[in-house]
């Protein structure tokens, strides 16, 4: 195996600003106590401080966004990678609850999550803040999952279900890094022209790029920022400073067009790169 590591909408405002208030309290007691954290990830809790933003109905989860369960395979192929209820880290760094990916080949989940994984071919661990690897596997049946580990590679209680999966071909005239593709960023979901009904998970993607708590100055790095447009209003923002890549959202009925950022966290601040608007209309019906 080889590894290429929205009257209604002032009224919601009113109905989420305490909670919204005391998640970010919770959230900065709980950070600040972290002696080598400091102030500036007490200030970044894990959920947006937005009035659209709603906590996710799921489980904190690490989770595939491109394979099913059940499927077949032609390998070499990109494995993506979904995190719900917490945000990317770099191994070796410390920002609240945050961590780096891991993905298990054949493994079953460790019975002792106070050790730390192994690196083995059957262990691949993503400790830049990748969301996504390219894995190029014999003809044969796997079984996978995701799981989510802290800056010493200790694993939290936070993993996908597993995930079986068959190889039915290995194209070995096909070069891993040729499915990289370009380095870019993406929304995944809504996709482009979406009609949805609230609420819904709108999920991001990172091809090329490593995605880092903003607090955590790793160069090379960066964060997701959400801009949200509709016709006739302020643009609403959203900056996922704890590495978050999906948000839950509960906006007013209407259309929209969503831009997504990179933005680096050294030098702060700057974008390193934009992805495709994608436009979407938010409806009861």
């Amino acid at each position: 195996m080889v590894f290429y590591n929205d009257s209604t909408e002032a009224s919601f405002m009113t109905q989420h600003q305490t909670w919204l208030v005391s998640v970010f309290l919770a959230s900065a007691l709980c950070a600040g106590a972290r002696a080598n954290t400091g102030a500036a990830i007490a200030a970044m809790p894990e959920i947006p401080l937005h009035t659209w933003v709603i906590p996710s109905p799921h489980s904190p989860e690490s989770y595939f966004t491109n394979l099913k369960n059940g499927g077949s395979y032609e390998s070499p192929f990109v494995a993506r990678f979904g995190l719900s209820m917490r945000g990317l880290v770099p191994a070796g760094q410390v920002a609240g609850r945050a961590g780096h990916h891991h993905l298990l080949i054949n493994q079953p989940l460790p019975l002792d999550f106070a050790k730390p994984l192994p690196f083995t071919d059957r262990y691949l661990h993503f400790g830049k803040g990748q969301m996504e690897a390219v894995v190029n596997l014999p003809p044969g049946t796997y079984d996978m999952r995701m799981l989510l580990a802290d800056q010493a590679h200790i694993p939290y209680f936070i993993f996908s279900k597993p995930m079986n999966i068959t190889v039915t071909k290995q194209n070995k005239d096909v070069s891993p890094e040729s499915l990289k593709g370009e380095r870019r960023v993406e929304i995944l979901s809504p996709t482009d022209r979406e009609t949805i009904r609230p609420p819904f998970r709108l999920q991001m993607h990172a091809s090329g790029y490593g995605i880092s708590h903003a607090a955590v100055q790793v160069p090379e790095t960066g964060h997701f920022r959400l801009t949200l447009e509709r016709p006739g209003r302020k643009p609403e923002v959203l900056t996922l400073n704890a590495g978050q890549t999906e948000v839950w959202l509960n906006p007013p009925v209407g259309d929209y067009t969503a831009q997504l950022e990179l933005v680096s966290n050294t030098p702060a601040g700057s974008v390193m790169t934009k992805g495709k608007p994608v436009a979407f209309a938010v409806t009861m019906n």
